[in-house]
């Protein structure tokens, strides 16, 4: 019913009930056609949450028989407003009563409206409900994977090279700043010194530590090779995982 929303659903249950409160019918102090047009539109009795209604519906139905004979078995949708005009041209005048139905009436009527033009849980058509789950669930999985990066421990290892000149000629202090000069994300230079190696010759054992998913050892000590003019080989003399 438009007076009261769709009297289906909780709002138009509450306005119902709401209205009710202290009235025995819907309009005036006898059954009316409105009174059977609602009872109809209910279908069934509500739950006893809705005292007023539940208490109104069971008035009606126990005279519905009476109703139906006099208002006839499919009334036609009567508005509030047309049964208050209609008194009014009967009696010559609105009563303050009515008045203050019409208004009530009204009034919610627009809280139904309002909330009607508030979509709490988005549109119903199938596919946009379809696609709002599908970018919900992507958002809790990157929010899940995020989460679970930035918690879990960093893998990481402390390697030592052992970095072999040609000779004894070599450049050793030269030979360590191109080894340093190598910058990769994951990668971190620590400590170093020189070691004998043979025949006077000395060897850079350097140590670095690195993520292990960022850095390949295998692939470090290739561009440690790539300095040909001061590394003649380079060893992985000890590797520790952190």
């Amino acid at each position: 019913m438009e007076s009261f929303g769709d009297v289906r659903t909780t709002c138009g249950l509450e306005t119902l009930n709401q209205y009710l409160e202290t009235r025995s019918y819907l309009q005036g102090h006898s059954p009316s056609r409105m009174d059977a047009e609602v009872f109809n539109a209910l279908s069934k009795a509500p739950q006893d949450t809705y005292s007023h209604v539940l208490r109104w519906y069971n008035h009606i139905k126990s005279l519905e028989i009476e109703l139906r004979l006099s208002i006839g078995e499919n009334p036609t949708p009567v508005k509030m407003s047309d049964h208050l005009e209609m008194n009014g041209e009967m009696n010559g005048h609105h009563d303050d009563h009515d008045d203050d139905d019409s208004k009530e009436m009204k009034m919610g009527s627009e809280n139904e409206n309002c909330e009607d033009d508030i979509d709490l849980f988005g549109s119903d058509s199938e596919e946009e409900t379809f696609e709002a789950a599908r970018v919900r669930e992507q958002r809790l999985l990157e929010y899940a994977e995020k989460k679970s990066k930035k918690c879990a421990p960093v893998a990481k290892s402390s390697v030592l090279l052992d970095v072999k000149p040609w000779d004894d000629e070599t450049n050793l202090e030269a030979m360590e700043e191109h080894v340093r000069s190598l910058r990769i994300d994951g990668l971190q230079w620590g400590a170093s010194k020189l070691a004998p190696l043979a025949y006077g010759i000395n060897k850079l054992s350097i140590l670095c530590t690195v993520e292990d998913e960022k850095v390949s050892i295998d692939d470090l000590v290739d561009k440690i090779c790539e300095f040909e003019d001061y590394v003649q080989s380079v060893d992985i003399a000890a590797f520790n995982k952190i």
